[in-house]
C-alpha cells in the first residue's frame, strides 16, 4: 500500500495580489480559497480598518488577503485521495456492523496494515495524520476480543478480557468514551480519573471491561492499589497509549516507568497485553515508542486517508509606536509589536461574523480569556446575538462545563472558541473550518495537531499562526521553510534520569517486591538505583526481593508532571482563600515578597513569602507597576560526557551544577515601562544537578573577533537567542531550559555559553541541542541577523525571563561571535 505526499503551493506575502481572483463571493462559512475580486487596500500598521465583512461575505482565504500587510506567507496544501482496503475476516461481525453503521464500509490502507500487526500480537505504533482514523486501529481489535469474551471463547484462565486506554488529558478520555457509545453490545466502558465519584470508580473497578484513564491515575491509584484492580489488570489484552507524542521531557521519562510498572504487574497476574500507540505527530515513531514502552514496536506511518485542501497562513502583528523608540536615547525594549492576543481577538471576530466555525488556541488561561473577551466586545458592537456564540475553554472548569462547551462546539451552536491546548489532542470536533494559533505552540508537532482540528468533516480549512514578539515566532514567520513541509521534532526524554528512576523503583517495590529479574525492564541504572535506595533505608532486601520500608505511599515520591520541588500555595491574606499554586522551582522569582502576581486576570501583591512552608500571602491591589526578579547564577561542570571540536571552537555535553539565587526585583511602570526602583531580597540559593550543552571559543579567536569589552554582551545575547530557538529542534519550551554565559569560565578557561535543562537530572533537551548543534546555532545566528531592530529587541535577543534584566546585550557582537564559532562547524 502506498500513498503520495501532496504537492504544496507556497505564496509569499509580496505575491498575494497575484493570486487568481474569485468570480463570486463565498457563502458564509464556505471555504472558497480564491482571493477577492479586487486587491485589498492596505491599512496603516497598528490601526484597525473597518471590518471587511461590511462589503462582502467572508471567506477565510479572503480574510488573509484583506490583512495582507500582516501576512508573511501563505501555503496551500491540495486535497488528497484515499487508498482503501477491505475489512479483515477476523474482525467480529457485530463490531464491523457497528462501524458500517457509521459509514465505514472499507478501511484506509494504513488502518488495514496496522490492524494486521495488532491482530498478530505485535506491539504497534500508528503515526498518521490528524483525522486519519487511528482510533479504529486500537478499538476494532480490542472490541473483537471483548465480543469473544462474552461468549466465553477468549477467557484468560478465569478472567474475562479487558482493555486499558491511556490519554494524556481527561478531555481526550471523555471523548473516547463518547465514541464507544455504540459498542455497548461488547464493551462496558468507564473513565477513571479525578472527576469520578467514589461510586463511579467502584463500578469501573468491579464491572468495566474497557477502562479509560490517564498516566496520573494509573500511577497514583491503579498500580499502587493493583490488588483491588486484579480483574482489570489480569485480563488485559490491549493497552492503548493515545497521543503518545505528548510524553516528552521529564513527563515522558515518568510515563515510561509508569508503563514498565504496568507491564510488571500484568506479568504478575498472567496477562501479556499488546501495546498500541497512536500519534499524528511523532518523529521516529518506532524508536520513540520503543523507548516509551521498553518493547519492540512496529511502526505504521504511510497515511492513506483522504484529506481536504488546507490553507496555512503565517501572520506577524504590526509594530506599535512606543515610548522612547526614536533618537539616540531610544530604548529597544520599548519597540514592541501589537499583541498576538489582540490580533487573534479581531480575527476571531471577523470569522464569527462570517459564520466560520473557528477554534483559537492560546498558550495561557489568561490569554484565552482575553481573546474571547476581545471578540465578544467587538461582536457586541456589530451583532449582539453573536456574543453568546463565543466562549472560552480552559483548565479549571468543572467537568460538566467542559462537556457542555465541547457539545456546543460540535453542534455548531458555538461559532468561536478560545482555548488553551486542552483541546489540542485528538478530540473529535467535526465541522470546524478555521484554527487560529496564537504564538508558536513550542513544536511543529503541536502546530500540526492544532491545525488538524479543522477540516475533519472533509471540508477545506485554514490554519493561521499569529506570531508573538519572541525570537522563535519571528524567525518562523519569516522562514516558512523551517516550519512547513518539515518533519516534526524529535521527542526527547531520558528514562535513565536518576531523579525519575529512583521514585519509580520505590513505587514498584511497594507494589511487588523488586528482584534482580526486574532490573532489565527498568534500564541499565536500575542496580545502581536500588543500591542507593537500600543505602538510604527506603528499601530492605529479603529472600523474596527488595521491599519498601516506609509507611508513606512510594508513588507520592514522583509527581509525574512536576518540574521538581513542592508547589507553593498562594493564599489571599484577607479571606484565607487558596487562589492558586506555583511550581516550587519558579516560586522565588514569581511570588517573592513585594511581587505583583496576576491570577485569572486579578492583580495581587505578595505580602509575605514563607519559603520553609511553601506559602505566599497576597492581597488584591491595582499597582501602577509590574515586578521582575533579578538573580545571580553560577554553573560548574561536574562531568564532561561528550565533546566535538570545531577548529577554535568546541561543543560539549555533560553534567553540571547550577546555583541560582534571586537577589532583588525591579519595579517597572506599567505606563511607560521605565524602572521605578529596585528592592533587595534575602532568599536562599537553590542548587540544581542537571545536564547541559555548552560551547567554547579559543581566547585568541575571541580576541580576533571583538574587543574585550564587547564579549560579555555578545555572549549573553547569543545565549538568549539560542534558548529561544532550541524549541525549533527539540520538543521543549524556552521555559524548560536555562542558560549562563561568561567571558571566562573557571572550568573551561575561556569564553563559554551554557544551555541547561531546567529539571533535576536533565530532560533530554540539552542533549538534543548537542546532537543538532551546527543547525541550531546557524538558525540562531540567522534569526538575530534577520531581525529589523537596531540594537536588539524581544524578537531576537531579549528574554522575558532574564535574571539580569537583559543587560548587557550586544546584538551585533552576538552575530560576530556566532560567525566565529561556526567557521569550522560541520554542514547541517
Amino acid at each position: 500500500m502506498t500513498s503520495k505526499s501532496p504537492s504544496v503551493r507556497a505564496v509569499s506575502a509580496s505575491s498575494i495580489a497575484d493570486l487568481p481572483c474569485s468570480k463570486t463571493p463565498a457563502a458564509p462559512g464556505a471555504l472558497n480559497h480564491d482571493p477577492p475580486h479586487e486587491a485589498p487596500r492596505r491599512p496603516t500598521a497598528g490601526h484597525r480598518r473597518g471590518p471587511f465583512w461590511e462589503t462582502r461575505p467572508v471567506d477565510p482565504a479572503d480574510l488573509v488577503l484583506r490583512y495582507g500587510d500582516r501576512v508573511t506567507h501563505v501555503e496551500r496544501v491540495p486535497a488528497r485521495e484515499a487508498v482503501v482496503e477491505p475489512w479483515p475476516d477476523w474482525v467480529d461481525p457485530g463490531v464491523r456492523a457497528m462501524y458500517e453503521a457509521e459509514g465505514i464500509a472499507t478501511l484506509w490502507g494504513h488502518q488495514a496494515e496496522a490492524l494486521h500487526h495488532v491482530h498478530e500480537g505485535r506491539h504497534t505504533v500508528i503515526s498518521t495524520g490528524t483525522a486519519s482514523g487511528k482510533s479504529l486501529v486500537f478499538q476494532a481489535p480490542a472490541l473483537t476480543d471483548l465480543a469473544a469474551g462474552r461468549t466465553g471463547s477468549s477467557l484468560r484462565g478465569n478472567r474475562m478480557p479487558t482493555v486499558l486506554y491511556l490519554a494524556p488529558t481527561k478531555a481526550l478520555a471523555a471523548d473516547q468514551l463518547r465514541r464507544l457509545a455504540g459498542a455497548t453490545a461488547f464493551a462496558r466502558p468507564a473513565t477513571v480519573d479525578g472527576d469520578n465519584s467514589r461510586e463511579e470508580r467502584a463500578w469501573a473497578r468491579d464491572h468495566a471491561n474497557y477502562l479509560l484513564t490517564n498516566p496520573d491515575t494509573l500511577h497514583h491509584t491503579i498500580l499502587p492499589g493493583h490488588a483491588r484492580w486484579t480483574r482489570v489488570l489480569g485480563g488485559l489484552t490491549h493497552v492503548v497509549v493515545d497521543e503518545c507524542h505528548h510524553y516528552r521531557g521529564v513527563f515522558g521519562a515518568h510515563v515510561a516507568h509508569v508503563l514498565r510498572r504496568l507491564r510488571r504487574i500484568c506479568q504478575h497476574y498472567g496477562a501479556d497485553p499488546t501495546f498500541v500507540l497512536s500519534s499524528a505527530t511523532v518523529a521516529d515513531p518506532e524508536v520513540f515508542a520503543g523507548r516509551l514502552t521498553g518493547l519492540d514496536v512496529v511502526p505504521v506511518t504511510d497515511d492513506a486517508s483522504p484529506h481536504a485542501a488546507r490553507t496555512v497562513a503565517l501572520w506577524e502583528p504590526p509594530i506599535l509606536p512606543g515610548v522612547g523608540t526614536t533618537g539616540p536615547d531610544a530604548d529597544p525594549r520599548a519597540v514592541v509589536r501589537r499583541s498576538a492576543t489582540s490580533e487573534a481577538g479581531e480575527l476571531l471576530t471577523d470569522l464569527v461574523v462570517g459564520g466560520v466555525r473557528t477554534l483559537a488556541f492560546v498558550r495561557s488561561r489568561r490569554g484565552a480569556e482575553s481573546v474571547a473577551a476581545t471578540a465578544q466586545r467587538r461582536l457586541r458592537e456589530v451583532d449582539p446575538e453573536l456574543v453568546r456564540r463565543v466562549a472560552t475553554y480552559r483548565g479549571g472548569y468543572l467537568p460538566e462545563e467542559r462537556r457542555e462547551l465541547e457539545q456546543r462546539l460540535r453542534s455548531g451552536d458555538l461559532l468561536g472558541l478560545a482555548s488553551t491546548n486542552a483541546l489540542e489532542l485528538g478530540i473529535d470536533i467535526a465541522g470546524l473550518d478555521a484554527v487560529i494559533t496564537v504564538g508558536f505552540p513550542g513544536t511543529r508537532a503541536a502546530l500540526q495537531q492544532q491545525f488538524g482540528r479543522a477540516g475533519r468533516s472533509g471540508r477545506d480549512s485554514i490554519g493561521i499562526l499569529v506570531a508573538r514578539d519572541e525570537p522563535i515566532d519571528t524567525y518562523l514567520v519569516h522562514h516558512p521553510e523551517a516550519l512547513l513541509g518539515r518533519a516534526v521534532e524529535a521527542s526527547v526524554f531520558d528514562p535513565d534520569n536518576p531523579y525519575v528512576l529512583g521514585p519509580h523503583l520505590a513505587a514498584a517495590a511497594q507494589e511487588i517486591p523488586l528482584t534482580e529479574d526486574d532490573f532489565a525492564m527498568f534500564g541499565p541504572r536500575t542496580e545502581e538505583g536500588v543500591a542507593a535506595l537500600e543505602a538510604a533505608g527506603w528499601l530492605r532486601r529479603r529472600p523474596a526481593g527488595w521491599f519498601w520500608t516506609k509507611r508513606d505511599r512510594a508513588s507520592d515520591l514522583a509527581d509525574i508532571r512536576s518540574s521538581g520541588g513542592a508547589p507553593v500555595q498562594i493564599v489571599d491574606g484577607t479571606t484565607g482563600r487558596l487562589i492558586g499554586t506555583v511550581d516550587g522551582g519558579s516560586a522565588d522569582s514569581t511570588v517573592h515578597e513585594g511581587a505583583v502576581y496576576v491570577h485569572q486576570g486579578d492583580v495581587h501583591v505578595v505580602d509575605e513569602y514563607d519559603v520553609e512552608h511553601g506559602v505566599a500571602m497576597v492581597h488584591r491591589d491595582d499597582p501602577d507597576y509590574s515586578t521582575s526578579a533579578r538573580s545571580v547564577t553560577e554553573i560548574a561542570v561536574v562531568a564532561t560526557e561528550r565533546t566535538t571540536q570545531w577548529g577554535d571552537a568546541a561543543m560539549s555535553f555533560g553534567s553540571v551544577e547550577v546555583v541560582n539565587q534571586v537577589v532583588s526585583y525591579l519595579k517597572r511602570s506599567t505606563s511607560g515601562g521605565g524602572v521605578l526602583g529596585e528592592e533587595v531580597l534575602e532568599l536562599p540559593a537553590r542548587s540544581l544537578q542537571t545536564k547541559a550543552v555548552w560551547w567554547t571559543l579559543d581566547a585568541e579567536a575571541v580576541a580576533r573577533t571583538m574587543a574585550h569589552d564587547d564579549v560579555p554582551g555578545s555572549a549573553h545575547a547569543a545565549e538568549h537567542a539560542a534558548i529561544g530557538l532550541l524549541p525549533l529542534l527539540a520538543t521543549c519550551d524556552r521555559w524548560d531550559i536555562g542558560g549562563v554565559s561568561t567571558a571566562l569560565h573557571p572550568d573551561t578557561g575561556t569564553l563559554t555559553v551554557f544551555v541547561y535543562d531546567g529539571y533535576p537530572g536533565g530532560a533530554g533537551f540539552a542533549e538534543r541541542g548537542y546532537e543538532v548543534a551546527a543547525t541550531w546555532l546557524r538558525v540562531t545566528r540567522d534569526a538575530i541577523a534577520a531581525c529589523a531592530c537596531r540594537d536588539g529587541c524581544p524578537s531576537c535577543v531579549y528574554s522575558p525571563k532574564c535574571g539580569n534584566g537583559n543587560e548587557p546585550l550586544d546584538k551585533a557582537g552576538a552575530i560576530r561571535l556566532l560567525d566565529a564559532l561556526l567557521v569550522d562547524a560541520p554542514a547541517a
